[in-house]
């Protein structure tokens, strides 16, 4: 009998009832509908991966070793398979199940001891968000590659959400959009001093420098970013107002800033450090002084990133709901002046990002490797799907240290939608 044939009753156990995509196994035999997205199983040890640990960790394992795989584009099969499943009771075999999972495993000769992992997942110690432990976290994921990050996210190398004002335009035209977004709102002017936390390759501090004359104390935690980070600002010509600084935020020493931006690095603080990470900005502000977090969120039932996120891409990784970081940082003594939801920008980033690593998916894979690249077509179409299917979100928050003389507040200036 072929693979597929072994294999139907215990899918059917497993899904309650046919699952809702194809399958082509290892010995060419097919089965499940026609019509749906095909599942590639190209070696019997994916299977084993499963039965060792059954779930999300068990695919990405198989998908990242090239176990596994799909036919067509793998965000649309991903999607088609949820919404396939919506509704469905899918887990552990029933009880008559077993002996058929069993046998089929049996038969099909992927019993044995678990495969070796397809390495790629985050190796971290310590205590949850100690500064070493926080430090291995963030060059786990940053420190990856320069090369490989300039590539993917084009030259400014800006990590996070774009800002799009009008249907077509260029990822590098919608990143500059929102460098300029987040400038107006925190109100800068030649001679502003701002504090860049978790700066990334200071594509916002250059742009802050550059276009409108700011001050700029830079810092981020990885060794690799900050080495590039000082080179692209010495290039840019704006090495006498842009400070690049390898520290921890809680190493900062408050100095009066009038400006604090956090694009993109308050999901890596922690549930429970986060009261204190906002009376950090608070203390760091001068009265008067402009917040500006950019930050993701998700629904109060999934705060984290998900197991593969948090094995492989960011681990300790904390998100929640838009409401319950407002206040958060209103309990720091902050006022919040302004959120604005950016959600459907990121889902238009990130494809703009599995674009790019599909068009120069062989230069990728000279700079990481192959299954590095396979480790971030899942993640990016993973991604995709959760903001454009309203799972994720990322918001921008506005806010202001009170207490200075002038009570006028010039509202941030806005364009697009």
């Amino acid at each position: 009998m072929s693979a597929a044939g072994v294999l139907e009753p215990a899918l059917a156990d497993l899904f309650g009832g046919p699952p809702p995509f194809a399958l082509r196994l290892w010995d060419g035999s097919t089965t499940g509908p026609a019509d749906g997205p095909r599942v590639v199983v190209r070696h019997r040890r994916a299977l084993r991966r499963l039965l060792w640990q059954p779930g999300e960790l068990g695919l990405a394992d198989a998908w990242i070793s090239g176990e596994l795989d799909v036919e067509g584009d793998l965000a649309q099969a991903l999607s088609a398979v949820r919404q396939g499943l919506a509704g469905r009771t899918v887990g552990r075999p029933s009880p008559r199940g077993w002996p058929a999972l069993a046998t089929a495993a049996l038969r099909l000769g992927v019993l044995g001891p678990p495969p070796p992992g397809p390495g790629g997942r985050a190796r971290v110690r310590g205590a949850l968000h100690s500064r070493s432990r926080d430090r291995a976290v963030i060059s786990h994921h940053y420190d990856l590659s320069n090369e490989f990050y300039a590539l993917l996210l084009g030259p400014a190398m800006a990590y996070s959400c774009a800002y799009y004002t009008s249907d077509g335009q260029p990822l590098e035209e919608a990143q500059e959009a929102k460098f300029d977004l987040i400038c107006r709102k925190l109100d800068l002017r030649p001679g502003t001093r701002l504090l860049d936390v978790g700066c990334g390759w200071g594509a916002l501090a250059r742009h802050a420098a550059r276009q409108y004359g700011a001050r700029v104390t830079a810092v981020t935690l990885s060794a690799r970013q900050h080495a590039h980070a000082r080179s692209l600002v010495a290039g840019a010509g704006v090495a006498d107002l842009v400070d690049v600084r390898l520290c921890d935020y809680r190493e900062i020493v408050p100095d009066a800033y009038d400006a604090v931006s956090c694009v993109e690095m308050g999901e890596h603080v922690g549930k429970d450090q986060y009261p204190a990470f906002a009376a950090r900005l608070h203390a760091l502000l001068r009265p008067g002084g402009r917040l500006l977090v950019q930050q993701m969120s998700r629904g109060a039932a999934a705060p984290g990133g998900g197991a593969f996120i948090e094995a492989y891409v960011a681990p300790d990784m904390h998100m929640r709901p838009l409401g319950q970081t407002v206040d958060l940082i209103e309990a720091a003594g902050l006022e919040v002046l302004h959120a604005e939801a950016m959600r459907p920008h990121y889902a238009r980033t990130v494809d703009a990002w599995r674009a790019t690593l599909t068009q120069h998916r062989d230069r990728f894979t000279t700079l990481v490797g192959r299954p590095a690249v396979r480790l971030w077509d899942l993640y990016l179409a993973g991604s995709s799907l959760a903001f454009s299917e309203g799972r994720m979100g990322v918001d921008q928050i506005l806010a202001r240290r009170p207490g200075d003389a002038d009570r006028t507040v010039r509202p941030a200036e806005r364009h697009g939608n």
